[in-house]
C-alpha cells in the first residue's frame, strides 16, 4: 500500500482474541480516558477537545528490560460504535501522520480486537524508513499496542455480563 506521496507505508497489526462479548470489549477500547486506570503502561490520557473528531493526548511507557522509555502523542479520534471501530490520526509527536484503526469483531466465545497502524515514518531525512520499519513500528508501536490489547482483554474478561431473564447475555 502506498501513502499520499507514493511511499510504502510501515504497517503493524496487533490482534487478540478475547473471551468477552464484542460490545464489552469495544466499550473498554473506546473509553480512552479510563485507560490509565486499567492499563499500567499508560501514563495519562487527556481529551483536549470533544467532538467528532475528538482531540486526545496520550502518554505511555515502553519498557526496555529494566528501563522505561516515555512516549507521547496527540491524535484526532473518531468513534463508530455501530461498526465497533475507533480511528485515530496522529497530529503531534514523532508519529505525526500515523493512521490507526481499532476494530472489534465477534467470534465464537467472544471477540477479536485488532489494531492496525499505518505510517510513512518520521520526517527525518535518510533514516525515515529504517527508523519506522526497524525501530518505531516493531519496538515502540507493537510494544505498546500489544500491551494495550492485553490490558483491554483483561478488563473486558473481568467485566460481569448480565444475562437477560430468558438466559441470553
Amino acid at each position: 500500500m502506498a501513502g499520499a506521496r507514493g511511499h510504502a507505508l510501515m504497517r503493524t497489526v496487533d490482534r487478540l482474541e478475547i473471551a468477552a462479548p464484542p460490545e464489552v470489549v469495544f466499550r473498554h477500547a473506546a473509553d480512552v480516558e479510563r485507560w490509565p486506570a486499567i492499563l499500567p503502561h499508560y501514563r495519562w490520557v487527556r481529551v483536549l477537545e470533544r467532538g467528532e473528531p475528538a482531540l486526545v493526548e496520550m502518554a505511555a511507557w515502553r519498557p526496555f528490560g529494566p528501563l522505561r522509555w516515555p512516549t507521547w502523542w496527540a491524535s484526532e479520534m473518531w468513534v463508530d460504535a455501530g461498526r465497533r471501530e475507533v480511528r485515530y490520526r496522529h497530529v503531534r509527536g514523532i508519529t505525526t501522520g500515523m493512521d490507526v484503526r481499532w476494530t472489534v469483531s465477534p467470534r465464537a466465545g467472544g471477540a477479536v480486537a485488532e489494531i492496525v497502524h499505518q505510517w510513512e515514518g518520521p520526517r527525518w531525512p535518510l533514516i525515515r524508513r529504517p527508523a519506522a520499519d526497524w525501530v518505531i513500528g516493531p519496538v515502540f508501536i507493537h510494544g505498546i499496542a500489544s500491551r494495550t490489547l492485553a490490558g483491554i482483554g483483561r478488563a473486558a474478561e473481568a467485566t460481569p455480563v448480565l444475562s437477560a431473564p430468558d438466559g441470553r447475555a
